[in-house]
């Protein structure tokens, strides 16, 4: 998890360079994240809906995004 904290205080950093960097690399981190873990609950029988309310969105937004992987 060293990567993910040094990025997120690279994202605060003062050189806007720098900072913007890291929250793109944070952004696609969490994309990684998020398909990992939809794909987790998925495999374990969750729905759409439930997924959609752990990540607060609506279950068509989620089934969208993520409903073809």
């Amino acid at each position: 998890m060293t990567d993910a904290t040094d990025l997120a205080e690279r994202a605060g950093d003062r050189d806007p360079r720098v900072g913007l960097r890291a929250v793109a690399a944070l952004r696609t981190l969490l994309e990684q994240l998020e398909v990992v873990q939809v794909r987790s609950a998925r495999n374990q029988g969750w729905s759409w809906q439930e997924i959609a309310a752990e990540l607060g969105v609506s279950r068509q937004a989620v089934h969208k995004k993520h409903g073809r992987r």
